[in-house]
């Protein structure tokens, strides 16, 4: 795994806590039983950055694009 790919995966963990932490937050308040759209909004990021630093999204060729 290279440093770039590291650096996503922390800041993709980093942001799915936040999230975590404020949708918590959020709920703990009177009259706060929906959650938070900023909480959500940092788990879909942290998501889209997990899944990016893990390979997901990586562009693999078939073999048939490839020529074989």
């Amino acid at each position: 795994m290279t440093a770039a790919a590291l650096l996503k995966l922390l800041a993709g963990l980093a942001l799915i806590a936040a999230g975590l932490w404020q949708y918590r937050r959020r709920a703990g308040t009177p009259n706060g039983s929906y959650g938070s759209q900023s909480a959500v909004l940092l788990l879909t990021i942290g998501l889209i950055l997990l899944i990016v630093a893990l390979g997901g999204l990586d562009y693999r060729p078939s073999p048939a694009e490839l020529g074989r």
